[in-house]
């Protein structure tokens, strides 16, 4: 077990700080991280952390020519967590005072203390080198700094295009951004701050047709990315808003999936969360061991087969990799002070890694932690949290038209649809946005109603291509859910294209029923 020594507390209050090495804007920040700590050391914890976060949302959005809603708000506050008694303790207030920070340090300790005659196995943090460092995500226009104006025009614009296709009758667009602003601070000796900017732009047209009362949808396939305004504004949202609303109408008027076993060439847009569930979900060590199982339960790849259990062929390779340039859940440093890094998950087919945390570390008896703890907010305790998992892409380059022509038969899909996996992460069912039939090497005819099902182990021992590095694409989303309490982590998924040989396909229509 780490603990704090006097000279680590007596170090934050000398120009080792962040405040007087002229990186903190406000002295009296400085002041409450060593209050807050030097109480909670007096109260009989061993190691202490304390995290100031600002989470700033904005959101807007709008349906044909209207804005439907705006909203922005703001949260402001410091959690203390502590260990005591070889158990944990956290307390939390929006009151960013150090005699605040002070009282929650106490309250943290003395729940840890309650905590500790509960604890059949004591927490043990690996190791971990203090890191006194600022990161930020690289951007040139701040998207807070853009007026209202602007991203409400840039919406109605995507709109106006698109309702100019015959049978669009709706179309809704929305924007939205997050700005994460923290400070973490330990008894070790760690004193790093962090501000995370992310956006989330995208739309949705919807085609109908009156006589036979049916509808089809399509949304665009832009990736939420951790970026300045200037992704936003390079973005072709406006300039594929006809194309996307002519696919919805296509939609309408494509025929049915035929049921069966077919082969399924997933583009980038699809694919990437069909690895989210299958792949990124199994290999977090907390749901593998069973002490998680909220959103959809455990983990088929329990300890047992770490280094046994194949999961698709040589060629497959997947990474967690926290330090993606503009990946959702990239950062310099976890919340348990850990510099981000990348490792193998599946290594040429082959079951190797977990995502991991201090605390877990040892649980599998690793050295050092992997860098995946994260709380979404100052009141919310850090956990367990998944990184950016992404398919690495062959070495050879191959784009998805590439794979295309060396299909005899099969199934182009794009776009994320509906998803549904079981409790331990191997059966699912996943759809998409759109189907296109291919023949001889060509894509012939769009289909729709469809949905492809599969165990995740059969499912990637299935994969015989995958695209090259210029095809790899990065996708991902601002909500993944974990935990109980609920909270939500932001994170992307890269992966070229990919065929899969034999998948079992769903018609999903119910118009006749």
């Amino acid at each position: 077990m780490l603990g704090a020594s006097a000279g680590t507390l007596a170090a934050l209050a000398t120009p080792r700080s962040l405040f007087a090495r002229g990186l903190l804007t406000e002295p009296a920040l400085d002041e409450l991280i060593k209050r807050a700590l030097a109480a909670a050391t007096k109260a009989g914890a061993s190691y202490a952390d304390v995290r100031i976060v600002r989470m700033r949302h904005e959101n807007l959005s709008t349906r044909e020519d209207r804005i439907e809603s705006v909203a922005s708000n703001e949260e402001y506050g410091v959690g203390v967590r502590v260990i005591a008694g070889g158990a944990w303790g956290f307390s939390a207030t929006p009151n960013v005072i150090a005699t605040e920070a002070e009282r929650i340090a106490r309250h943290a300790v003395a729940i840890a203390k309650a905590n500790a005659s509960l604890m059949k196995n004591k927490v043990t943090l690996s190791p971990e080198t203090p890191a006194v460092d600022v990161w930020q995500t690289p951007l040139i226009k701040d998207p807070f700094k853009i007026p209202l104006e602007d991203k409400a025009e840039l919406l109605l614009a995507i709109n106006r295009e698109a309702m100019k296709v015959p049978g669009v009758k709706f179309v809704s667009s929305h924007y939205s951004a997050v700005a994460e602003w923290k400070l973490l601070a330990t008894t070790e000796g760690t004193y790093v701050e962090q501000e995370i900017v992310r956006l989330a732009p995208g739309y949705t047209v919807t085609a109908v047709n009156d006589k036979l009362g049916e509808f089809e949808s399509r949304e665009h396939d832009f990736a939420a990315r951790q970026a300045g305004w200037e992704y936003v504004e390079a973005a072709p949202l406006v300039a594929d808003a006809r194309r996307i609303a002519e696919e919805a109408v296509a939609k309408l008027k494509a025929p049915s999936v035929r049921e069966g076993k077919h082969d399924l060439i997933l583009d980038p847009s699809n694919l990437w969360l069909t690895i989210h569930e299958s792949i990124g979900h199994p290999t977090e060590l907390d749901r593998a061991l069973g002490y998680e199982a909220n959103f959809a339960g455990t983990s088929f790849a329990t300890p047992d087969k770490l280094g046994k259990l194949r999961i698709g062929g040589p060629h497959i390779n997947f990474y967690a990799d926290k330090t993606t340039p503009g990946g959702l859940a990239t950062c310099g440093y976890d919340d348990d002070g850990v510099r981000t890094q990348k490792w193998n998950l599946v290594d040429k087919g082959l079951f190797v890694g977990y995502q991991t945390t201090r605390e877990q570390a040892g649980w599998i008896n690793e050295k050092h932690s992997r860098g995946t703890c994260y709380g979404d907010s100052f009141s919310s305790f850090p956990f367990q949290r998944m990184p950016n998992v992404s398919l690495a892409p062959h070495s050879s380059e191959r784009s998805i038209d590439d794979i295309v022509a060396a299909t005899d038969a099969g199934i182009v899909v794009t776009g994320r649809g509906s998803w549904s996996i079981d409790h331990q992460r191997l059966n699912f069912q996943f759809s998409g946005q759109t189907f296109w039939e291919v023949k001889g090497g060509k894509r012939t005819r769009m289909l729709r109603d469809l949905a492809y099902q599969a165990n995740t182990l059969e499912f990637w021992a299935g994969c015989d291509l995958i695209g090259g590095p210029k095809s790899w694409q990065l996708h991902g989303s601002m909500a993944d859910g974990k935990g109980e309490p609920g909270q939500s982590n932001a994170v992307s998924h890269g992966c070229p294209p990919a065929r899969f040989k034999k998948v079992n396909i769903v018609n999903t229509n119910r118009r006749s029923a």
